[in-house]
Formats: structure tokens, C-alpha cells, sequence
């Protein structure tokens, strides 16, 4: 999918849990975790603007597109986008 979901890093940026995060916006953490792994389909724009206002940042921050045939290219030499 060529939208990325960058919530790890902002956590991590943050030093917050995802157990944290999840009572924080008042999701499930298993809910936050499909969202964080990038397995949503959808994401409604009160839970997004819940993360921002959890995580102190912009929805750019936790959302972005990236094309796709360089995330293929990518997988097929065992590269991630976060190596760049």
C-alpha cells in the first residue's frame, strides 16, 4: 500500500507506549497496533486527530505516500524505507 504509517517513530520520539498512546486517544490497544503495522484500510479523521493531539505533531508526521514501485523495489532487494 503506498501509505505509509509512521506512529512507531512518533512514539518512540515521544518515549510513549503503545499502551500509553491507545488510553491516551481511548482505542484498543490491538486497534492501534493494526493501525501502527499499516494493516487499517481506513483511518477516521477523529482518530487521527486524536493521535496528533496525543503525540504533539501533524497528521504529515504520521501519515505518508510513497509510490509504489519503489516499496516493491524495495522488498524485492530486502530493503525497508526507513533504510534510506
Amino acid at each position: 500500500m503506498p501509505i505509509v504509517v509512521d506512529i512507531d517513530v512518533m512514539l518512540a520520539r515521544r518515549k510513549m507506549s503503545v499502551g500509553q498512546l491507545a488510553e491516551r486517544v481511548d482505542i484498543t490497544p490491538a486497534n492501534l497496533a493494526v493501525l501502527k503495522n499499516g494493516r487499517a484500510k481506513a483511518v477516521r479523521f477523529t482518530t487521527l486527530a486524536a493521535l496528533c493531539e496525543a503525540l504533539e505533531c501533524q497528521p504529515g508526521d504520521l501519515l505518508r505516500w510513497e509510490a509504489e514501485d519503489t516499496a516493491d523495489a524495495m522488498a524485492t532487494v530486502g530493503e525497508t524505507p526507513q533504510d534510506e
